[in-house]
């Protein structure tokens, strides 16, 4: 076949993979946003305002482009639909790339390009290209407002130019796709850091090119150089650059009086003439190299200068603006991602190192200047650290729980510390290496890996090696399953039938190790590339990320590029085949050699298509409506002019969405808890957006600070309670600070907020039938010694709450450290603070009944969750059952009607509850997720009793108690020398013996026994 005829088929070939994987996105993106962080995303987008460190103005102008051609009710669609194409292109990209590196296997074997190596050069392309889009990790990305889908596209296409250069190296014009690839490297910061790690690829395949030799030593120092340059483009080019422009940028406000960002701008500028001068004269001289390098790094300054839109948006005061980077100091430790903090990589402390501080200084804008600010940075003893640490986190009791199962005995070190000499006790070596192994490498990659190329237990999120029940790999072959997981025959329905169970039967992975070795031994060279980029954005991030256990949720789509890589192999998998039948019938040419090439080809393209008939029932979102729904019901079942007090991510960026784009509620005030203790997010709650009256904070700006105040104390001085507000002015007054002058506090453990009754009435905050049990005073009792920023904040605000707008909590307020849980008032999906005293908030919460039922009836929706046609995953499981129990709200209120009287509305809302939530999206049983939602059953169980509806009560109950039963026996599977789980077990016993209990209070013992006799054959 000649190149000319062998081009144009690839072309048509790579065109239909387009297609393929564009229709096969497209018909199962979500229709909406989704949970995590793509509320923020497209809401961001939608406005073109800032999203959370490190920012991506890249993917927010493509995604604006999108969405200009949609109504706001189509924006999260179109971002959507962005995100399928990026995809789509990737494939196509991968595509073109596999069949190069198959061109290069067949050179290097000395072949013709003949008909059957055509064939199966683009089988290999098409079954590597199929087998990545079909891919668990890469699809779920590819449906949902992410950034990863359009930074694996930056990485596809990156990867293929460098190939197309390698094509037209002794071209004179070769060198513009170097050039490309540096414009495309400066926009992908844009984007996401991730894209970066090609670089090292890039660098090999221009050296084995251009090397006149090649030899390990020469080949260790580009690799050093690779190094060099994602360092100097990361700290140089993100961190120096915007540093430098800052100090200009101060010596222009604060030595001249100019406004912010002059200085920083005629930096940039000047420095952009220097290149561009630089460029002019190097090109006249014939210095073609050094011209290369300088026109590469102005295009990657180029690209990168698509930052300046965050600076231009945080200026306009957007009401989405996270980090407020207006000026370019703040822009340094917006890119830095600063107020995340950082995990040591090679050298650091270990989970038990004691630590001590020190103050550091930054600039901060303050009025008219730049104000030398200060803040508290923690640091460890050198003999309290250790080389490569892993185990170093020790935020929360059950990260050092885990840590020291592995570390059980520890070495003895004397350290000194604040002036003290101390014994201390630090991890071994090996145990730090052993939790590096099993838990970060093997648990938080290879189980990922496996995931994409062995197969899939279920998408429960995993939480520790330990757990053999959720979200573990799973091949389908059983004894090898049976080997690692246990007897899993009984597991219940939810777990066996999991619509994410799915099997490839080690397939891919075959394929991919045979590709590999085949690839290795005709091609070492483009092996050793392919290899490098499958190490650095697979095991290498995990170096970096060096992350502690119990991850909030599964990482998988980090490693994404090295998913990309293995599928490269699978596809050259086909050549491999084709080999081989080569060699067992001897014929390299003619209809017989052909045939082997159709056989090959058709072999391994059934392992894509096996992937993706497995995966498709679990990534299919079209239809779900679940995570827009969520937010909506947490605004619409709000007052007038609310404040709601949201804390994570799955409470906040839904809700950010449906203000910022679909326009729901723009009077409610969203107040996070986790922003609420940085200096920027008190400022914009001090700011009026849209219809949302700002909240008044009078503790003045210099004393919340970045870094000032964070844990500020609270001392018992006045031991008698104080109202809050004489105890906010205390703070703010520094005459009364501590004895070094420095150290604000409040004086109080217990504060006083006066009632406004004339405004609880006025403003609807208890309804009318409550008016009785409203207290003239709310007594908050402060436990702890230190309080949060955001506590000092919210307490601030509440000094001077006149009680003329609602105020709403998402969770119960314990986490704030204010004693306000019992002074909250359930309100379906969020808790209202109201002026009546609740002892009992579980179970004898204030709840107004009347006013619930019309929300819950009229003002909620529901309806995306009861469609049973779509997969209800563990995240819409956990955040329905969990976080925001739906059974238990509908309990709560239901309980409260019967108390009233209002038994025909009670079951109403019972039946409701249950015709909303149906078994088979959300069982009844799940006790494996520890939350309260076999509880809420049982409640309602007993309120039907109550109001006479035995019959319903029995139903209910009998498919309850299969559920529990089927629970039980799966947790008494024989593991080892024990049972899959004594502790599961119990807990699903003693759930029965519950239900026994109730029936029999009521009179219903013939059923009772029923289920005794059900526990004796268990």
């Amino acid at each position: 076949m000649n190149s000319r005829k062998f081009t144009l088929y690839n072309r048509i070939i790579a065109s239909v993979i387009l297609l393929v994987a564009a229709v096969v996105y497209l018909m199962t993106i979500e229709p909406t946003t989704s949970f995590w962080d793509c509320g923020e995303f497209i809401a961001s987008s939608y406005k073109l305002e800032v999203g959370h460190p490190p920012g991506n103005p890249v993917f927010q102008l493509f995604a604006r482009f999108f969405t200009m051609f949609t109504g706001k009710m189509q924006a999260a669609a179109a971002v959507n639909v962005m995100s399928a194409l990026c995809s789509a292109f990737t494939i196509f990209f991968l595509y073109l790339t596999i069949v190069h590196l198959g061109m290069r296997l067949n050179e290097k074997s000395g072949k013709d390009l003949s008909i059957a190596n055509a064939i199966a050069i683009y089988g290999a392309g098409v079954v590597g290209a199929l087998a990545y889009c079909f891919s668990d990790t890469f699809w779920f990305s590819a449906v949902e407002a992410e950034v990863y889908a359009m930074s694996s596209l930056f990485t596809a296409v990156v990867f293929w130019a460098i190939l197309k250069w390698e094509e037209e190296a002794d071209s004179k014009y070769a060198n513009r796709w170097i050039i490309l690839i540096s414009f495309l490297m400066g926009l992908s910061i844009g984007v996401h850091l991730l894209n970066l790690l090609a670089i090292p690829a890039i660098t090999f395949i221009i050296y084995y090119k251009k090397a006149q030799k090649v030899n390990w030593k020469s080949g260790i120092g580009m690799l050093l150089l690779s190094g060099a340059i994602i360092l100097a483009i990361m700290i140089g080019v993100v961190q120096y650059l915007p540093r430098i422009a800052g100090f200009v940028d101060r010596i222009f406000v604060n030595g001249f009086g100019a406004p912010f960002n002059l200085g920083a701008t005629i930096f940039l500028v000047l420095l952009l003439v220097v290149c561009f001068v630089g460029m002019y004269r190097l090109r006249k001289r014939d210095k073609a190299i050094l011209h290369t390098i300088v026109l590469s790094f102005t295009t990657i300054l180029i690209g990168f200068s698509t930052f300046a839109v965050v600076v231009i948006r945080a200026s306009a005061n957007t009401p989405t603006n996270e980090y407020q980077p207006d000026n370019p100091y703040t822009l340094v430790r917006y890119l830095s991602r600063e107020q995340y903090g950082s995990n040591p990589i090679i050298y650091g402390q270990a989970y038990t190192s004691p630590y001590d501080t020190k103050k550091v200084h930054y600039y901060t804008p303050l009025d008219d200047r730049y104000y030398k600010a200060e803040n508290i940075e923690v640091i460890f003893p050198s003999k309290a650290k250790m080389f490569f640490p892993r185990m170093w986190n020790a935020f929360d009791q059950k990260y050092i729980k885990l840590y020291d199962s592995y570390a059980k005995v520890k070495n003895n070190r004397t350290i000194t510390i604040r002036g003290e000499r101390q014994v201390i006790q630090m991890p071994k070596f090996k145990d730090n290496l052993r939790f590096f192994f099993d838990y970060q490498l093997n648990y938080m990659y290879f189980r990922y890996f496996m995931w994409n190329f062995a197969g899939r237990q279920n998408d429960f999120h995993g939480q520790e090696p330990s757990d053999l029940i959720s979200g573990n790999w799973e091949s389908g072959i059983g004894f090898i399953d049976r080997m690692r997981l246990g007897d899993q025959s009984e597991a219940p329905d939810i777990l066996k039938n999991n619509r994410a169970k799915n099997h490839y039967y080690f397939l891919p992975l075959i394929l991919g190790l045979i590709g590999f070795f085949f690839q290795l031994r005709k091609d070492e060279r483009n092996c050793w590339v392919t290899s490098l980029l499958f190490i650095l954005t697979g095991i290498a991030i995990v170096v970096y990320l060096n992350q502690q256990p119990f991850q909030v949720r599964e990482r998988d789509y980090a490693y994404a590029g090295s998913f990309y890589v293995f599928t490269i192999w699978i596809g050259l998998a086909v050549m491999a085949i084709q080999s081989w039948i080569e060699k067992i019938h001897k014929k390299k040419e003619g209809g017989a050699a052909i045939a082997g090439a159709g056989v090959a080809t058709a072999l391994c393209l059934g392992v894509a298509i096996l992937m993706g008939c497995e995966n498709w029932d679990d990534h299919d979102r079209s239809g779900r409506y679940t995570a827009n729904d969520w937010g909506y019901n947490y605004l619409a079942g709000t007052d007038p002019n609310a404040i709601l007090i949201t804390y994570g991510d799955n409470d906040t960026f839904p809700l950010w969405y449906q203000q910022e784009v679909e326009e729901v509620r723009t009077d409610v005030r969203i107040v996070n808890t986790s922003l609420l203790g940085t200096d920027w997010y008190i400022d914009q709650m001090q700011c009026k957006q849209y219809d949302s009256e700002p909240l008044k904070i009078t503790i003045p700006r210099v004393q919340y600070l970045y870094g000032t105040n964070d844990y500020p104390y609270v001392i018992n001085a006045i031991d008698r309670p104080i109202l809050a507000s004489q105890a906010i002015d205390i703070f703010r007054n520094p005459q009364y600070r501590l004895s070094d002058g420095k150290t604000d506090f409040l004086p109080a453990k217990q504060l006083l907020i006066p009632v406004n009754k004339e405004n609880v009435k006025k403003y609807g905050i208890v309804a009318e039938k409550d008016y009785d049990k409203i207290v003239d005073t709310v007594v908050l009792n402060i436990d702890a010694d230190r309080i949060g920023k955001t506590s000092l904040i919210i307490l601030d605000f509440l000094s001077t709450y006149q009680w003329d707008r609602p105020v709403y909590c998402v969770t119960t307020g314990s986490d704030l450290d204010l004693g306000l849980e019992k002074w909250f008032q359930s309100d379906g999906m969020a808790n209202k603070f109201v002026p009546i005293y609740t002892p009992d908030t579980r179970d004898n919460p204030q709840i107004d009944e009347d006013k619930m039922y019309k929300i819950i009836t009229e003002t909620y929706r529901f309806d995306s969750l009861k469609d049973t046609t779509i997969h209800v995953d563990y995240q819409n499981i956990y955040s329905f059952m969990a976080v925001q129990p739906v059974r238990e709200m509908f309990a709560k209120v239901s309980r409260k009607l019967i108390q009233s009287g209002k038994t025909q509305k009670a079951e109403t809302l019972l039946d409701m509850a249950l015709d909303i939530m149906p078994r088979k999206n959300f069982p009844y049983n799940i006790t494996f997720l520890h939350s309260i939602n076999e509880y809420s059953i049982m409640d309602m169980i007993e309120q039907y009793l109550i109001i006479g509806k035995s019959q319903k009560a029995i139903a209910l109950a009998d498919q309850f108690v299969e559920e529990t039963l089927q629970m039980a026996r799966f947790f008494a599977t024989p593991h080892g020398n024990d049972v899959l789980s004594t502790r599961e077990l119990d807990t699903n016993v003693t759930l029965l013996y519950y239900v026994v209990n109730i029936f029999e209070r009521y009179d219903q013992k013939e059923f009772a026994n029923s289920i005794k006799r059900r526990l004796v054959e268990l």
